[in-house]
């Protein structure tokens, strides 16, 4: 069964430059270039009906695009780290488009995530760094930042690996519009109904 997640992409430029992050941490296993993004809201193992139940409600997600920053570097776990990751500058659109999100899965009956949203990018899994390896790590690499990119869409992604670090797959997406094209597009779904009605 996937392991499901809805999730950012990351555009090619910016791949790129954070794949100049990778090396010179020993213990760590990149991930791939292609697989890099940023998880808004894990769903994990559901039922089929359940991920129709969870595509459906997201379609009804309307929100503008908006531009992102990735910028710095950062670890989690402390005193035995696990994972390294480049950080993305604060985003009220950002925040906004994953608490819409939470709302949905919850009210589909998906557990609240016990973890507050923390964006971020995972480069490396970590399996014997040791702190020390990441401090040197990181502080050679904080003033890591890359130009604005737009966010265009959002997506559902599942993974079939249980160790994490992809493959992924895109498995639907999502636009995110202007608001010129969202009035079109809800001007356009009216005159469906319309037709429909008769």
């Amino acid at each position: 069964m996937p392991r499901l997640f809805t999730a950012l992409e990351i555009p090619r430029d910016a791949a790129m430059s954070l794949s100049l992050l990778r090396g010179g941490l020993p213990g760590a296993r990149w991930i791939d270039v292609e697989n890099y993004h940023i998880t808004l809201r894990f769903i994990g193992d559901v039922e089929g009906h359940v991920a129709d139940e969870i595509a459906n409600a997201l379609d009804r997600v309307r929100r503008s695009s908006f531009a992102l920053t990735l910028s710095g570097v950062g670890a989690f776990g402390q005193k035995k780290p696990h994972a390294v990751w480049a950080g993305v500058s604060p985003s009220p659109d950002l925040n906004a488009l994953q608490a819409e999100i939470e709302r949905i899965c919850q009210r589909l009956g998906i557990a609240a995530d016990p973890r507050r949203f923390t964006p971020h990018v995972t480069l490396a899994r970590l399996r014997s760094s040791t702190p020390l390896d990441v401090a040197a790590y990181l502080s050679a690499r904080g003033n890591f930042a890359v130009p604005p990119f737009r966010v265009g869409r959002f997506v559902l992604m599942s993974s079939r690996d249980s160790v994490g670090g992809g493959p992924y797959i895109v498995e639907e997406t999502w636009p995110l519009s202007g608001n010129d094209a969202r009035a079109a597009s809800f001007s356009t779904s009216l005159s469906d109904a319309s037709r429909i009605m008769r």
